[in-house]
């Protein structure tokens, strides 16, 4: 059974980023970044298509020179997400991209140039109701900061932050969403729990950089756990070594056996031992695999045997339970058909495609 959420969100302030709302009372958004060069704009294009077909609300492009300002309003037009354009070094590239429309605008602005600078972009944002994501980085603080605290501490990165949402402030923009990410996870957790006393605007985490997918999907789940937990967050990205739609997949898991957002199938599977007697890591990626393109929440259950299968899995709503040379079918516990083991993946994808429609025509009907 689902629980309740128990963790009680930060109140801020709300923006919308296109057409998705963030803070507020809006659910926790996910986001990914194309991997793609964005001068290549099929390829781009292609890789947001994927994205969004995994379930992605929002995707940021890197914008590093002036042919990719212009593929990236290309694929704006294209792309049925909001597109929030990565700028870093060239205020001039910020301009750009705000006077041909963009979603949002992600600068940090510890490299995107002089006070002036900065100003002249966020007049830009202001007077076309873009927002802006304050992106500090532990790789990219400024000398003085870096200097003053030591090294790149949580209340360095506080303090580059503030001083640029002051700067935005006195500009009278406060369209802002703030990121603060470090590569571990107590740094980020440290200066995320200092900047929420000091302002309501809401934030975008994360850990960044934190590794391949299985070591970064680890990280991220504990860094993103301890944040979520305190409310300190309002969307997030899950940072991998590995294709984008791999950050969806993973944040959309973390969120969800959190209890704050639920999309796709719950996998329940055993960890096999030595009853079992088919090729249970070869059925149960492939059944895996095929159920990857549901939206719809399903508890799903996939064992290696029928000594504990069903009665482990009694919650999942579908399950199969697998024998000698045979899988074992039931729902909500209750065995109801047998097949022969090279049946069990597309018979058993069949029956979770099934019982998907049955729930969407009875849902349709009440």
């Amino acid at each position: 059974m689902r629980e309740e959420n128990l963790f009680k969100r930060r109140k801020t302030r709300q923006i919308h980023i296109g057409g998705v709302a963030v803070g507020g009372d809006a659910p926790i958004s996910v986001q990914s970044m194309t991997k793609t060069d964005t001068r290549d704009t099929r390829a781009t294009l292609n890789q947001v298509k994927t994205l969004e077909n995994w379930g992605c609300e929002m995707v940021r492009l890197a914008v590093p020179d002036e042919e990719a300002v212009e593929s990236l309003h290309k694929i704006r037009k294209e792309a049925k997400i909001p597109v929030i354009a990565d700028i870093h070094f060239d205020y001039r590239l910020a301009l750009e991209v705000l006077k041909k429309g963009i979603d949002g605008l992600r600068i940090n602005p510890g490299n995107i140039g002089s006070p002036k600078k900065v100003e002249q972009v966020v007049k830009e944002a202001k007077g076309s109701g873009t927002p802006i994501r304050i992106g500090v980085n532990s790789g990219s603080l400024e000398k003085d900061l870096l200097q003053k605290f030591g090294g790149a501490t949580p209340e360095a990165l506080v303090e580059s932050a503030l001083g640029h949402v002051r700067l935005l402030e006195d500009l009278d923009f406060d369209l802002i969403k703030i990121s603060l990410k470090a590569s571990d996870v107590f740094r980020t957790l440290k200066a995320h729990r200092l900047m929420a006393e000091k302002v309501d605007y809401p934030f975008h985490i994360g850990i960044t950089e934190a590794g391949g997918l299985v070591s970064g999907s680890v990280k991220s789940s504990v860094g993103l756990t301890l944040l979520l937990q305190e409310g300190l967050g309002d969307t997030v990205r899950v940072s991998l070594t590995a294709p984008p739609e791999q950050e969806i997949r993973v944040a959309y898991l973390i969120l969800s056996h959190l209890g704050l957002r639920f999309r796709g199938i719950n996998l329940i599977s055993c960890p096999v031992c030595g009853r079992c007697e088919v090729d249970f890591f070869r059925l149960f990626s492939e059944i895996e695999k095929r159920l990857a393109h549901i939206r719809e929440p399903l508890n799903v259950a996939v064992m290696g045997c029928v000594v504990n299968g069903p009665g482990e899995a009694k919650e999942a709503d579908i399950g199969v339970a697998c024998g000698r040379g045979v899988g074992v079918f039931f729902k909500k516990g209750k065995l109801y058909r047998r097949v022969k083991e090279e049946e069990i993946v597309p018979q058993f994808v069949e029956e979770v495609e099934r019982l998907i429609e049955e729930k969407k025509s009875a849902s349709s009907r009440s």
